[in-house]
């Protein structure tokens, strides 16, 4: 008897023989937190499913609460969250609809956290600093995530602060397809890194591109410690410069880098970012500056901004995090994800 196979006497003593069933894969639910339910409903119509209902409440106290309104139990649960607005809050939120999935005896929960807050407290910079992306990653892990899907960390690192699998996808594919779909020159143009820490990114769409590449450095005066200067390293002159960074803030990097760039002689400047914070004002710096177009991801909401700046351009990424929690939820491979960009 093969070991898959069981053996039952019936009441007429002929046995029959029973396949034991593989595990059945769950039924997938996918719910959303308030900071970026526009980015959840995009991603359950490309799944071709509905969002699951979830009401979130605020008491009197600032207390959060979150009510789960469909059955969970054995299902494949995923929640949309992005780091972005209130960012205590939502993560708070995050906490609880990952606990409430967990005890309602959900299979599976994964976290979708297009915008990892955080990302930039990876070490310490100076004594009695904290780490405070290690700390979210464990808190995270303690209310019950299983798996974790974010886009573009600041520092890949962070992974290994998990101890739960995480999928870090990149901007990448997205970014190249829509330099190739929205500027007619960009097979002369040249990919530029605003400071040094984002020369990985540049150079790995440069040579998907098969583009030249140039580097805006930062360099400190030695006679006066506060006073800083940039040098470009490569040629932009008579060409259009794509600027590429994974986190855009207050935006001083990307204007004062698109002003040298000017000033090398480039035709055109493009800033390209995977996640728009775009705090204090920075909408303003953007407006007065010498950028053709700001292009962000919608990792973070932008529409209310986009309004009162016409600068602002936004590649859609709900298409690669559906595709993500589809292969997840079959337990295919999302590498394809990494060099692909799904249509």
């Amino acid at each position: 008897m093969k070991p898959d196979e069981i053996q039952v006497k019936e009441e007429d003593s002929h046995p029959r023989k029973f396949i034991n069933p593989s595990p059945r894969m769950p039924n997938i639910k996918v719910f959303t937190g308030t900071s970026h339910p526009e980015l959840a409903k995009k991603i359950v119509g490309r799944l071709g499913i509905e969002l699951g209902k979830a009401t979130t409440k605020t008491f009197s106290n600032k207390e959060t609460s979150v009510e789960i309104g469909v059955s969970v139990r054995g299902e494949d649960v995923y929640i949309v969250q992005s780091g972005c607005g209130d960012i205590n809050d939502n993560l708070m939120e995050l906490f609880i609809m990952i606990n409430a999935c967990k005890i309602a005896s959900a299979s599976r929960v994964t976290a979708v956290i297009p915008c990892f807050p955080y990302s930039r407290q990876d070490k310490k910079e100076k004594s009695r600093a904290p780490i405070a992306a290690k700390l979210l990653a464990n808190l995270i892990s303690v209310a019950g995530a299983d798996h974790v899907i974010t886009i573009d960390l600041h520092a890949s690192q962070i992974q290994g602060f998990f101890n739960i699998p995480v999928d870090n996808l990149y901007a990448e594919p997205a970014i190249t397809k829509w330099i190739q779909e929205n500027i007619p020159e960009w097979r002369s143009s040249v990919m530029v890194s605003p400071d040094a820490g984002g020369v990985k990114r540049m150079t790995a769409i440069a040579d998907r591109l098969d583009i030249d590449f140039a580097i805006i450095h930062k360099e400190r005066q030695r006679t006066i410690e506060t006073d800083e200067s940039t040098v470009l390293v490569g040629d932009v002159n008579n060409r259009t410069a794509i600027m590429v960074d994974d986190l855009a803030d207050t935006c001083d990097t990307i204007v004062k880098g698109a002003q040298k760039l000017r000033e090398a002689g480039a035709n055109k400047v493009y800033a390209i970012v995977t996640h728009g914070v775009l705090a204090g004002n920075a909408i303003d710096k953007i407006n007065n500056s010498s950028l053709e177009a700001f292009v962000m991801t919608n990792t973070i909401p932008q529409d209310k901004l986009m309004k009162i700046c016409p600068k602002l351009q936004i590649i859609d990424i709900s298409m690669m995090l559906a595709e993500a929690i589809r292969r997840t939820h079959y337990a295919e491979s999302v590498s394809y994800l990494f060099t692909n960009a799904p249509y």
